[in-house]
């Protein structure tokens, strides 16, 4: 018998009907912490190249956190969340700053 003959048909594929729409990735909020060593020049550069924000943004967050001890950069995906938190810490320990970033679940 040739190989030709032995060969299947593919699978029928079943048309099946979803009563549940899928579900939104759960966000998480990302925040900076307030520190008495990282300056205020800096965590607006942190802002305007990590988080994209403009400067005006970027300013009024920083004062965010300088005032009331945090402020939050965005509302991310988890794995953008955590992609973002790794880049702050990594750019303030480059930069000799203890500067703190977290995120919470929105």
């Amino acid at each position: 018998m040739s190989r030709a003959a032995v060969r299947r048909s593919p699978q029928p594929v079943a048309d099946t009907l979803y009563d549940e729409k899928p579900q939104e990735p759960r966000l998480y909020r990302v925040l900076l912490h307030n520190d008495d060593y990282t300056t205020m020049e800096f965590v607006v550069i942190i802002l305007m190249e990590v988080f994209r924000k403009t400067g005006d943004e970027a300013t009024a967050i920083m004062l965010a956190v300088h005032k009331c001890g945090q402020g939050q950069c965005g509302v991310y995906p988890l794995e953008i969340a955590e992609i973002k938190v790794a880049a702050v810490h990594r750019r303030a320990r480059e930069a000799n700053f203890p500067l703190r970033c977290t995120l919470e679940e929105a």
